[in-house]
C-alpha cells in the first residue's frame, strides 16, 4: 500500500510539472509573439521595427494595461499590427503607430467576428487575437 501511495504521488507530481512547462509563456522570452488559439508561437523570420522596441518581460504585465497605455506601447501596436496583417485585415506599415488604418483594420475585424464595432482595442478584441 504504501509503494502504491508513492508510485500515486511520483504519477501526479511528474503530470503537473510537464502541464506547467507547457503553458505558452515558458516557451518563449518574447511576451508579444504571435500565437495560435493553441498558444503555440509563430515566430516570423523578418525582423520588424517594432521587434526592437522596449516591451514587458512576460505577458502577464500586459494583462495589467489599461486600453490608452496599449495605444501608446509601440511594441503592443506592433505585434497587434502583425496579427492583424496576418490574418488579412491591416495592409500597411508595421510601424507601432495606432493609425487610422489600425483602426480600420480592428473595426473590420470587429465586424467580421461579431463584436460590437468601436475601432478601438478591446478585450474581447484581444482574446480574439491571442494577444495578452
Amino acid at each position: 500500500m504504501k509503494n502504491l501511495c508513492c508510485v500515486g504521488f511520483a504519477f501526479i507530481l511528474s503530470a503537473a510539472s510537464a502541464s506547467a512547462f507547457e503553458l505558452p509563456f515558458f516557451k518563449s522570452k518574447d511576451a508579444l509573439a504571435p500565437r495560435d488559439e493553441w498558444g503555440e508561437l509563430h515566430q516570423m523570420p523578418i525582423l520588424n521595427a517594432t521587434d526592437l522596441e522596449r516591451h514587458e518581460a512576460y505577458r502577464l504585465f500586459y494583462y495589467a494595461k489599461s486600453r490608452r497605455e496599449l495605444m501608446n506601447d509601440r511594441a503592443y501596436v506592433g505585434s497587434m499590427q502583425v496579427s492583424l496583417q496576418r490574418m488579412g485585415y491591416y495592409c500597411g506599415p508595421i510601424d507601432g503607430v495606432f493609425s487610422p488604418d489600425v483602426i480600420d483594420a480592428i473595426a473590420r475585424f470587429q465586424k467580421a467576428h461579431h463584436m460590437r464595432v468601436t475601432g478601438n482595442l478591446t478585450i474581447a478584441m484581444r482574446r480574439a487575437l491571442h494577444m495578452p
